[in-house]
């Protein structure tokens, strides 16, 4: 039984990565929203309290779930201070509640994000100063309400992060390697892959071990929310409804399979990664899910008693000069590895160096972009027949004239 809550319907924004994007419509749509424009990097939704609490909870491609509450147009910086200073603050910052402003800034006669922050929190606490005669505190680090900022072509939009934070932190990472992915992209990557969440899923070069986490919080329905640390940002709203939060969190905890769905592991060839990989499978609360085993690629296998299944894997991309040799050697490695030892297997390369992927020496069925941080890349799938691909020719019938 739903508890009551302020029962409207708000627009509302998550932004995701390039490439995500109908991922993410998906998966939000899935969820209840009312799902108005996917662009890019980001998908506009309609839902209420309950929808919003979900998402917080359950998304786990959205970067930031926003709620836009102004938007104008800012020519310079004396228009940008007026507009946000006819904005009434106190619907949205409470009595000693800590604000930080996140600006995002394109294409805009404006060139330092820094500075319209800054003229966005002067307009803010100014307008504290002339009504009540005290102003608001800014933390950067943990405040009570996070604003978000975007200026694309000098159109202003103000939103409050729901999150307070970005979503991508789920909170069970205790290590990392030198080049980790982000939590959003490593779900990415494993529901890009088709994965049914109950085949096997192997990373042969499984690092930090973030897409084996993603894909166990997947198979066992974990909820990736649960792991945020301290509050969302929506519990400091002025219509934050605690009961329904409750509610909402208790029915996410409910939702846990306690038997494992999929094989999952992987392996690494240093035995300190996957120490790390180990710490962080165990904050996820997926060490019985996940095997982990110290292991070069050249040497990684099907397991003997599964169904075929899924291979991902992230490899290092060779971003230091003098690396182009070394790259070509590993990338027609893995090729040989994949095509010795996963007949029958789905295999996905998730890279930024395109030229070393041509060493793998196998044809992409499929190529998707993806950015990796600011590095270009694809995820490319192999499609590993057993024996060889092509049919073989109908038998013909013998001649059976004399």
């Amino acid at each position: 039984m739903r508890t009551k809550s302020p029962r409207y319907f708000m627009h509302l924004t998550a932004t995701t990565q390039f490439g995500l994007e109908e991922l993410l419509a998906d998966e939000l749509y899935a969820l209840g929203a009312d799902i108005t424009h996917v662009g890019s990097r980001a998908v506009e939704f309609i839902g209420d309290h309950r929808l919003l609490y979900e998402a917080a909870l359950w998304s786990r491609l959205s970067m930031r779930l926003l709620r836009p509450f102004a938007a104008f147009h800012a020519a310079d910086e004396k228009q940008l201070y007026r507009e946000v200073s006819r904005i009434d603050w106190q619907d949205f910052i409470g009595p000693g509640q800590t604000f930080a402003i996140t600006p995002v800034v394109n294409r805009s006669t404006f060139e330092h994000s820094l500075f319209v922050a800054q003229l966005t929190k002067d307009a803010i606490v100014d307008q504290f100063r002339a009504r009540t005669g005290e102003r608001p505190s800014v933390d950067t680090r943990q405040p009570d309400i996070r604003l978000h900022l975007r200026m694309t072509e000098n159109e202003v939009i103000l939103s409050l992060d729901a999150a307070g934070d970005s979503l991508h932190r789920r909170g069970y990472r205790q290590h990392t390697n030198e080049a980790p992915l982000n939590e959003v992209l490593a779900a990415g990557l494993v529901l890009l892959s088709g994965w049914d969440g109950q085949q096997p899923l192997i990373d042969p070069m499984c690092g930090s071990a973030t897409i084996l986490t993603e894909a166990g919080l997947i198979s066992q329905r974990i909820a990736p929310g649960l792991f945020h640390q301290g509050k969302f940002g929506f519990e400091n709203w002025y219509d934050f409804d605690p009961e329904l939060w409750n509610q909402v969190r208790e029915e996410a905890k409910a939702q846990r399979l306690e038997e494992p769905q999929a094989y999952l592991a992987g392996s690494d060839l240093d035995p300190r990664v996957i120490d790390m990989a180990a710490a962080n499978i165990t904050a996820a609360g997926l060490e019985d899910y996940i095997k982990l085993s110290v292991r070069d690629v050249k040497d990684a296998v099907a397991p003997a008693k599964e169904e075929p299944g899924i291979v991902l894997m992230n490899p290092p991309y060779g971003e230091r000069i003098g690396e182009e040799a070394e790259m070509t050697a590993l990338y027609k490695t893995i090729g040989d590895s994949l095509k010795t030892n996963f007949q029958g297997y789905n295999a996905f390369v998730f890279t930024g160096n395109l030229e070393a992927s041509k060493s793998i020496g196998l044809k992409p069925a499929r190529r998707v972009p993806l950015f990796n941080g600011p590095i270009d890349c694809r995820l490319l799938k192999y499609e590993l027949y057993r024996g060889s691909k092509r049919e073989p020719r109908a038998a013909q019938p013998e001649n059976l004239t004399p």
